[in-house]
């Protein structure tokens, strides 16, 4: 495909902003780009004017359906698709139809989605309502419509309102700090919770994953001895594309260009069969927005290439499992990044305000942003030596560090000759940017001009962890600019907030190798958090500090995030049950029968040499014989104990559920897989029921 043809199929299939301009009026586009900027209401009739120029335009790419496309708690997106067509009077004929009500507003169920306990079951009204400032697209011969999505009561019952309000929050916050520096600052009007989400994957022949019903259930392998070869050689890692693969990325690029998706950075992973994809930054909400789509479309894509998609933070074990970067930055509406070090006295001294912000709002909410994370799947990647710790920390590196040092200490900081680092005075030198290492250990860390939350799992949806840092960072700024809009001396005030600020949230920075226990030693000697699982991270979720900051902010109510908080357990309880059910079918009806089946061989093979010859030595075959008897009887040990387990009472409220499913069942179904993984080692391939690791990593050519 040339370039030119890539520039035409970039965003095709999006009725973006240059549609807009080709096919409303000037007045209408006028109305939009004013909703869009300034947050005022559209006019029914402009709504009109959109939704007639929508359907054109999604004719005209053979579309005959719109839907309001909408995020709710369940992780993925929903969609109610509607027809366009209107009967035409008696003719019998029929009418190409949308209305600005059908643009504005939808009315799909709403009691079997999550709602934490918001909506009863009887209670079935909700509402879709257009998101103007997300551009809709065509998927599947549909007109999407992205919209948030809200109970009849008005309470967000989905992850795009809270996510736009956190965006709107962290704009007014940090536009009074810009406004406070003068210059360029005094003419930004908005700034923009920038994200660029790394998505990591494994692609496996369908014909194999079709065999492995752990993997059609729960999209991971619940057993699975090791591979002889796995990720030892390091030989997968960048290296080259196997040719299925690249055919599949290919087409993969296609269909997320069309959707105006920037896509831009493919390579192979660490694990056998395991790729990753990034794309370029763009605001948060339109980055959400794109990373639902993209996992979407990679598990459909794969499909098509006779391959299954697996986006589960830890489908094998003893491989390296997937994790989600989320790369988060601040820019204005002026086209300044507000993480990016500057060379003079006063874009120093704005960076080192915004960084202090963001290192005060880590230390003081480290337990929330750990929240954000607490995925069923994460419990099997955090602190693996393959991902994060689950300790929260902010890697800066040795230049950055230094320099906060300096500011703390009062002390030279070397650079380019000795310097005294003095905020906003001319002494002050250029701070390096991208000037150090990467740590991969660490959960935060500093690259240059942006944040990457490096703990997201891979399946989760990237709007939690950002509304957090959006709504940490609105509350540090906030109380920065409060102290700053009332100083007699400014430049004083901001030298003493900086150095303050640094002095008392050091703790949070940590450039060392998160992998070793020293850090978990000194992590706690330092008072740090860690909380090592889902159950325990939830534990903490509502926080009396953790409410105040969402409803301060009005980020959410005390009651939407009660409900989350419910929804959270109550999925992770499902997930976790659901892997157990699986694991107790799997073994009863497939590798129990099995086991029985080749050990009477072997027992058959015994009796057979000993009725040629009485005192054959048979020491090998009995020995394997006693091996299997003996875990096999183990594993319906552990496995009658998992259906007891799941039979009993998980507990009086969901914290008690969540803890007995992670400290009972978790532990029974871990004890589970040793008997049968050390079983698939010693059952001849042929009895075995079940495709292993090697056809699993390996199958894809």
């Amino acid at each position: 495909m040339s370039e030119m043809k890539v520039t035409e199929l970039f965003g095709s299939m999006v009725f973006n902003e240059d549609v807009m301009k080709q096919r409303l009026s000037g007045q209408c586009y006028k109305e939009w780009k004013k909703c869009v900027t300034d947050g005022t209401p559209l006019e029914l009739s402009t709504a009109h004017e959109i939704a007639n120029a929508m359907k054109d335009w999604a004719l005209e790419k053979g579309a005959t359906h719109y839907t309001h496309w909408f995020q709710p708690m369940t992780g993925v997106t929903a969609e109610k698709h509607d027809s366009f067509i209107t009967p035409d009077g008696d003719t019998g004929r029929v009418l190409m139809q949308f209305s600005g009500k059908e643009l504005v507003r939808g009315e799909p169920d709403a009691s079997s989605f999550p709602s934490g306990g918001l909506r009863a079951t009887f209670e079935a009204r909700g509402y879709t309502a257009w998101d103007p400032k997300a551009f809709a697209f065509i998927k599947d011969g549909s007109l999407c419509i992205p919209t948030i999505f809200c109970s009849y009561s008005g309470q967000a019952l989905d992850k795009k309102t809270p996510l736009l309000r956190s965006m709107d929050e962290i704009s007014r916050q940090a536009v009074r700090i810009m406004k406070l520096f003068g210059n360029g600052g005094s003419n930004v009007k908005r700034v923009i919770s920038q994200v660029g989400p790394e998505q990591e994957y494994f692609l496996i022949d369908k014909s194999v994953c079709e065999r492995r019903e752990d993997l059609l259930l729960t999209g991971r392998t619940l057993f699975g001895a090791k591979s002889p070869k796995s990720q030892e050689l390091e030989d997968h890692y960048f290296g080259t594309i196997k040719p299925r693969v690249a055919e599949y990325m290919k087409d993969l690029e296609h269909e997320l260009w069309k959707l105006g998706i920037l896509a831009k950075t493919k390579h192979n992973e660490v694990a056998p069969a395991q790729h990753e994809l990034a794309p370029i930054y763009t605001d948060a909400n339109t980055a959400c927005d794109h990373n639902q789509l993209t996992m979407e479309i990679m598990k459909n894509v794969a499909a098509k290439h006779g391959m299954v998609c697996l986006l589960h933070e830890k489908p094998f074990a003893g491989v390296n499992g997937s994790g989600k970067h989320d790369n988060w930055s601040l820019s204005t509406d002026t086209g300044l990044n507000l993480f990016k070090p500057g060379s003079t006295p006063s874009q120093n001294a704005r960076f080192l305000l915004f960084l202090a912000a963001f290192l005060k709002g880590v230390d003081e909410y480290q337990e929330l942003l750990r929240c954000t994370v607490a995925v069923p799947g994460n419990d099997h990647r955090l602190g693996a030596q393959e991902a994060p710790p689950a300790i929260i920390s902010v890697f800066l590196g040795d230049e950055l560090t230094a320099v906060v040092d300096s500011i703390v200490n009062g002390t030279e900081y070397v650079e380019q000759g000795k310097r005294f680092l003095s905020i906003g005075v001319d002494s002050l030198p250029s701070i390096p940017q991208d000037n150090t290492d990467r740590n991969r250990t660490s959960p935060l860390a500093f690259t240059g001009n942006k944040f990457e939350f490096r703990m997201l799992g891979s399946s989760q949806s990237i709007t939690g962890p950002n509304i957090a840092l959006n709504t940490i960072m609105a509350e540090e700024l906030e109380q920065f600019a409060d102290i700053l809009e009332k100083a007699e001396d400014f430049s004083a005030a901001l030298h003493d907030l900086i150095r303050n600020t640094f002095r008392e949230h050091k703790r949070i920075i940590f450039n060392g190798n998160g992998y070793e226990q020293a850090w978990v030693e000194e992590a706690e000697r330092r008072g740090l958090s860690n909380l090592t699982c889902t159950s325990d991270a939830l534990k903490v979720y509502l926080q009396p500090k953790h409410i105040e900051l969402f409803r301060k902010h009005g980020v959410f109510t005390e009651e939407e995030l009660t409900a989350r908080n419910e929804i959270h357990l109550e999925n992770y309880c499902q997930v976790v049950g659901i892997e157990a059910r699986t694991m107790v079918d799997m073994v009863r009806r497939d590798i129990f029968p099995a086991v029985s089946g080749y050990s009477a061989q072997v027992a058959g093979t015994i009796a057979g040499k000993r009725a040629v010859i009485a005192d054959l030595d048979c020491s090998a075959e009995e020995k394997l014989l006693r091996r299997l008897s003996s875990l096999s009887a183990e594993m319906m040990k552990q496995c009658e104990a998992l259906e007891a387990a799941l039979a009993a009472p998980y507990g009086d409220n969901a914290y008690e559920a969540a803890h007995y499913c992670r400290y009972t069942i978790f532990e029974i179904m871990g004890s589970l897989r040793s008997a049968v993984d050390e079983l698939e080692t010693i059952t001849a391939g042929d009895w075995w029921p079940y495709p292993s690791y090697a056809e699993l990593l390996f199958s894809v050519k």
